[in-house]
């Protein structure tokens, strides 16, 4: 398997480091998607907030994807699971769509699997990124 490198920022990099001791000291069932998520954190460039690049999918941003294996386009937010709302496109950094995108380009291809399936998903347009809108979201 090939290594990707993604950008994480130092305030998200805390926060989701917090949020894997927490659900691991909790005892909670989704391991295999705790495990996928540090290791992308471990492979991350972790950059300042301001340093991130506008392009770059970070905590609560909000992007326009393309679902190539399905035809079909999407507008999701990547947030904490306490705020997660698939109603709303608001998905969780530990499920796997989520931990997907976390850190990648605007233009990238993602793999991701369902229980489906493996699919292909392009991140089309960072259309809200906290960091490049001057917002602060600690």
């Amino acid at each position: 398997m090939t290594e990707r490198s993604i950008y994480v920022t130092e305030v998200d990099m805390a926060r989701l480091r917090a949020l894997l001791e927490s659900t691991r000291a909790s005892g909670w069932r989704d391991r295999e998607h705790l495990q996928a998520l540090e290791n992308e954190l471990d492979q991350a460039q972790v950059v300042p907030p301001e340093a991130i690049p506008g392009d770059v999918v970070t905590m609560n941003s909000r992007v326009r994807v393309s679902d190539l294996t399905a035809g079909r386009q999407h507008t999701i937010s990547i947030v904490f699971p306490s705020d997660a709302n698939a109603d709303d496109g608001k998905v969780s950094i530990v499920a796997p769509l989520g931990t997907a995108l976390l850190g990648y380009r605007a233009g990238t291809t993602v793999q991701w699997t369902v229980p489906a399936g493996p699919r292909s998903l392009r991140i089309d347009e960072i259309l809200y990124q906290p960091e490049a809108a001057g917002h602060d979201h600690r």
